[in-house]
């Protein structure tokens, strides 16, 4: 009889085992926990055999079930790993450092996304390096392609010459659909206060709390090469990097939108866009398609009223609103819910430019909107914004004439009045334009704890349309791994793969529940992670709107009827031009046809101006509407908020020529330079001028060519006989007096330069024959006191007193 064979020993088939991965044994050796202990195979496996029993069952699947588990989701539950390296990718990851020769790195660090943090981790500096290629391999010439002979053909191995013209031929992404052409910075959000009575999001947790941000502003219409100051609604996207994840406030500088669902998005982008057949106009509005659309969508008829008006032609990024659009939720930590309405004031007042300005500032400085942030910024002014909410309850909403579901209708301050909740300051400008402004990727669906959406049909659609151009965009669904937009809360999930993939992601585990991963990363639970509001719904699927969804008209009337007498004659103007643009009379008759249902006055006004008969009004939707709660409200004037009257960042001209008062300009420099504002001595050519009397020459810092008037806040002409006599002789100083005076911008001049102003058609007296206040004239002894009326009257911004239609100079 053969012996019996002699079974292996635990040691030598737990060690075994560890060494295949393809089988295991049948179960647990015996003694193997205390044999194998020197063994890092064995000692994995004996943990990850511990760490998966300790989980016989999902524990989760009950609370799966039920209205009030769904309410209140639990939080998971981490399994103790005994040892490391149950839960690593490889044993392997304990060689490291130099034992590697450094690229590994010391490993992942316990509960660590290494790719997320500050955007120190990837700014790069070439100082004192010499140049590579982008696999690091230094290059000897950069100036010449290897060649067989020094003029014989260029050789294909030229692996240098390749990469280098190959990735120039890669360096541009798809532009966006909408707000292609943008700027942004960085700053901070900081709380005035706790709004724990009404949400638990981070922002707003505590007094004092600083939340990072980026914020872009853009254009909508406009491709990314056109120009800033079209007449357009502008972005007012805010990047959140809070503690509980990434927040998108993804708003513009108009607090209505266009259309009521996003179903007609894409045919509102299609209608404003440069028409197909011939791919004009750029960054316009006003041609046919466009407002063939608008004619026969009322809905947009109260968004055409913002538009329309100088909101659209903002004087700077810092000079103009922001508004979230669209009603969300604020959400307690007992589930609570209120609606809010996101708003966002400028601490420098509302300004704006005037039509004749915008069109010359195109051709003068395309970038004029981008360089103004830069340069604020870099000089220290930084700009700021406070930040306000109206907060109001589903039953206020139910109470009102209007829908506040509605994306084409605000809730006007005096139903619900905005409370100041902090304060958002840009003190950052970017390193990189493309890295940082181009790659940065907003989403109307990134939301935190403490926040959400309600049933707005415009949100709805934005939802997905964000994410899915991010997508396309940026080159696959790893587009939250770039730099700019990964958060700096933790990273946790089992996504995996895709193109351009950054993180390594440590372990075999890519799915949850699982307990070979210890059980992480774990749903979060109801008190951490982000549970939606509970929203009962009822009623019919069907494609519809709501009969308070009707009233086209209303809110347009109010905004109309809320401006100022020059506000309402620059609306009125900006429809006259823009329906001149059109070449169908139907069109244009049909438009003006809808703005009877707005105002008799204006609708009066416009058909003057294109030379037509009033026509009767377009049909109403629903022709007995609630009446309105407010009739006028002042807050929907740029005039409501002025700012502080100060002149810090605003740019002032000084026209020199030979013989100015060179000790009067300085002086003038001084006092400007004191109040935070911009002097910028101005000659017929670049260089120095000759002060009279042998004075110190005055250095220019432009030229009438390169510098012209839209540029610029206000004018000085210091005195200087000589000076007075050579600039009234140029064309380019009357035209430059003339745009300045035009634009309401104010004016002055000192002692003989009097007649410099004279000489330019420019008057002391406003039209109707009182005091024109933003001509500001002294004599050379009087400077002091001059300087004083010129840098109150500039704090007014503008002068529009002075203003005609048409101008009389």
């Amino acid at each position: 009889m053969a012996p019996t064979p002699r079974r292996a020993s635990s040691r030598t088939a737990s060690t075994a085992a560890a060494r295949s991965t393809t089988a295991g044994p049948a179960r647990k050796a015996r003694n193997a926990g205390r044999d194998g202990g020197a063994d890092p195979l064995v000692r994995r496996d004996q943990a990850v055999q511990a760490m998966a029993a300790a989980r016989p069952h999902n524990e989760l699947k009950p609370h799966e079930i039920g209205h009030e588990a769904a309410l209140a989701p639990v939080a998971g539950q981490a399994l103790p790993a005994p040892d490391r390296s149950a839960l690593a990718s490889t044993v392997s990851e304990s060689r490291h450092g130099d034992q590697t020769g450094g690229k590994t790195g010391a490993g992942a660090r316990d509960g660590v996304n290494a790719t997320i943090g500050s955007l120190d981790r990837v700014r790069t500096d070439a100082t004192g390096q010499p140049l590579t290629t982008n696999q690091g391999v230094p290059v000897a010439d950069n100036q010449n392609s290897l060649k067989a002979g020094l003029r014989g053909p260029t050789l294909l191995e030229d692996f240098i010459l390749r990469e280098k013209i190959t990735h120039f031929d890669h360096e541009r992404i798809p532009e966006r659909v909408v707000h292609a052409r943008g700027s942004g910075a960085h700053g901070y959000f900081e709380a005035y206060e706790s709004l724990a009575d009404y949400t638990v999001a981070a922002p707003f947790a505590e007094k004092g709390k600083r939340t990072p941000v980026f914020v872009r502003f853009s254009t909508v219409a406009g491709e990314r090469g056109s120009l800033d100051t079209a007449r357009d609604v502008r972005g007012f996207a805010i990047k959140f990097y809070t503690d509980q994840g990434n927040w998108d406030l993804v708003g513009n500088n108009m607090p209505v939108f266009f259309i009521q669902d996003a179903i007609k998005f894409p045919d509102l982008v299609h209608a404003v866009k440069p028409e197909p057949h011939h791919g004009m106009p750029q960054a316009a509005s006003a041609h046919d398609t466009f407002w063939d659309f608008i004619s026969l969508m009322p809905e947009s008829t109260h968004m055409m009223m913002w538009v329309m008006s100088d909101r659209a032609i903002p004087r700077s990024y810092r000079m103009m609103q922001g508004f979230g659009v669209h009603t969300f939720r604020l959400v307690d930590a007992q589930g609570r819910s209120h609606f809010v309405k996101f708003h966002f004031k400028p601490l420098l007042g509302t300004h704006s430019l005037v039509w004749d300005e915008a069109v010359k500032l195109g051709g003068a400085d395309p970038d004029y909107h981008r360089r103004d942030l830069w340069e604020a910024i870099e000089a220290g002014a930084y700009p700021e914004w406070e930040m306000g909410m109206q907060i109001f309850t589903e039953a206020q909403a139910d109470a009102f004439s209007f829908d506040v579901l509605d994306a084409t209708k605000i809730i006007p301050e005096e139903l619900v009045p905005v409370r100041p909740v902090g304060r958002l300051v840009l003190d950052r400008n970017p390193d990189n334009f493309f890295a940082e402004t181009e790659q940065v990727a907003f989403c109307a669906a990134h939301l935190i704890p403490g926040l959400d959406f309600s049933n707005d049909p415009l949100l709805a659609g934005r939802i997905h349309s964000y994410a899915d151009t991010q997508i396309s965009r940026l080159g696959g669904p790893n587009f939250h791994e770039l730099p700019i937009n990964a958060p700096l809360a933790p990273v946790a999930n089992n996504q995996r793969d895709g193109m351009h993939r950054q993180a390594i992601a440590r372990g075999r585990v890519a799915y949850e529940p699982n307990s070979l991963g210890g059980g992480c990363p774990f749903q979060a639970g109801a008190g951490r992670g982000f549970v939606s509001y509970a929203q009962p719904e009822g009623g019919d699927k069907v494609r519809g709107k709501p009969e308070r969804f009707a009233d086209h008209y209303t809110q347009a009337t109010l905004f109309y009827e809320s401006q100022t007498p020059v506000e309402q004659a620059h609306i009125v103007a900006g429809f006259r031009f823009e329906l001149s643009k059109v070449t169908v009379p139907a069109i244009r008759e049909r438009m003006v046809a809808s703005l009877v249902n707005v105002s008799a006055d204006l609708a009066g006004r416009v058909a003057r101006g294109l030379g037509i008969e009033v026509p009767p009004p377009l049909p109403r939707v629903l022709p007995d509407q609630p009446p309105p709660e407010v009739r006028r409200s002042d807050a929907l004037s740029l005039t409501a908020l002025p700012g502080d009257g100060g002149i810090r960042t605003r740019k002032v001209a000084i026209l020199v020529a030979e013989g100015v008062d060179a000790a009067g300009v300085e002086r003038i420099m001084q006092v400007l330079l004191a109040k935070g504002a911009v002097p910028w001595p101005i000659g017929p050519s670049l260089g120095a001028v000759a002060g009279e009397a042998q004075g110190q020459p005055i250095e220019c810092a432009g030229s009438l060519e390169n510098s012209p008037s839209v540029l610029f806040d206000g004018v000085i002409v210091p005195d200087g006989a000589a000076a007075a006599q050579a600039l009234a002789r140029l064309g380019q100083v009357g035209e430059f007096l003339v745009n300045q005076y035009r634009h309401g911008k104010t004016m002055m001049a000192v002692g003989a330069a009097a007649g410099v102003l004279g000489a330019a058609l420019v008057s002391e007296s406003l039209p109707d024959g009182d005091d024109d206040p933003g001509i500001v004239l002294c004599e050379a002894g009087q400077l002091a006191q001059g300087l004083e009326r010129f840098i109150a009257a500039l704090g007014r911004h503008r002068h529009f007193e002075r203003e005609t239609d048409p101008p009389r100079v």
